[in-house]
């Protein structure tokens, strides 16, 4: 018996060795598949490639997809789809929402670690808490438009990645103005990636609202469908945000680098893609 247990406490030992190494390296899975076969050259897209300490890098997919990626190499996609672009990559994390099938997908890569979905049972939403040591993403679920004019009770989610010392929302497919205790469950976001197509989404109106209301240090907008719609998005908020054309799909954030007004940062959607 007690060899038995000197045995088990061995294999314990090297697991938990294991695992410390797995936390303190970068889980890029498509990086390491590609260290691993001899004669095969890995381009790592600039999206991919290393962040600075503290810092989190935000990169505009397409539509209401973002690439969230932390200084460890914790790779986040929002909105889902199956498709990111031309590059090999599979995310550590995605999230998805199911008011349109342009924000996830029935068959996500089971290579995937962390699948979340923004919705559960009809009605009855769902609650996600993923503590991955650099990264903490949780939800707040919001209720949504059914397809036969309803309303779908919690059928869609606001996820919040904490990372860097920063608090990242992503509003998703939001119909409907958070009410005061989804206000205080969200808490103070830092950054904040909000629909501003004013019609399939919350109205303009409202849409402003909420966001001089959460008075996020950062704004991104996304899934304006026309530069009109992102035009008088930015003259609604001009008055109290200032307005940043950053020029690409990218931008890297952190603490010491949040304005001193809150500002709008506007990015411009690109696909990964190899250099």
């Amino acid at each position: 018996m007690a060899m038995r247990i000197r045995i088990f406490g061995i294999v314990l030992g090297v697991l938990v060795a294991q695992s410390a190494v797995a936390q303190d390296r970068t889980p890029s899975h498509c990086v390491a598949l590609a260290e691993n076969a001899p004669g095969l050259e890995y381009v790592v897209p600039a999206s991919l490639g290393p962040v600075a300490d503290e810092t989190v890098r935000i990169h505009y997919i397409t539509h209401a997809s973002f690439l969230i990626r932390s200084h460890g190499g914790l790779n986040m996609v929002t909105d889902y789809t199956g498709f990111t672009g031309s590059a090999p990559f599979i995310p550590d994390v995605v999230t998805m929402n199911h008011a349109h099938d342009t924000h996830w997908t029935a068959n996500p890569d089971p290579a995937i670690p962390h699948v979340l979905p923004g919705w559960g049972p009809f009605g009855e939403g769902i609650s996600h808490h993923l503590d991955l040591g650099e990264v903490l993403i949780r939800n707040v679920s919001t209720d949504i438009r059914s397809q036969f004019s309803g309303i779908e009770t919690k059928g869609n989610s606001i996820f919040v990645f904490e990372l860097a010392g920063l608090c990242v929302g992503h509003l998703g497919h939001l119909h409907h103005e958070p009410d005061a205790a989804q206000y205080a469950a969200l808490g103070r976001l830092d950054v904040v990636m909000a629909p501003v197509d004013g019609g399939y989404t919350l109205d303009l109106p409202t849409m402003i609202r909420v966001l001089k209301r959460l008075r996020s240090s950062v704004v991104i907008p996304m899934h304006w469908f026309s530069l009109f719609a992102l035009d008088d998005f930015l003259a609604g908020m001009s008055d109290d945000f200032a307005v940043v054309e950053v020029g690409g799909p990218s931008l890297d954030m952190s603490l010491d680098r949040l304005p001193g007004r809150p500002t709008v940062m506007v990015l411009r959607p690109a696909w990964l893609s190899e250099p």
